[in-house]
């Protein structure tokens, strides 16, 4: 996470957004009234999903019990009926 203080934010800002939007490099960028979290668009839509999927009921304990299949176990992507 690159950190920075918000005179030197704006003095830098497309440089530090281009590398956010890169490499999902999140900026933590500091004030006198506190800290905000800049990311990329990517990073910011996974958590959003990460969480839409977490709030499905049982969806934690499936995803947990896929985790622990053996890859040789599944069904191949062009078997399943989309």
């Amino acid at each position: 996470m690159t950190n920075t203080n918000i005179t030197n934010f704006r003095k830098d800002i497309y440089e530090l957004l281009e590398t956010t939007i890169k490499y999902n490099e999140p900026i933590n960028v500091s004030t006198k009234n506190g800290n905000a979290i800049v990311l990329s668009e990517e990073d910011y839509n996974g958590l959003i999903e990460t969480v839409n999927l977490l709030n499905v009921q049982g969806m934690k304990e499936k995803l947990l019990k896929g985790k622990e299949e053996k890859i040789e176990d599944c069904v191949s992507e062009e078997e399943v009926e989309w």
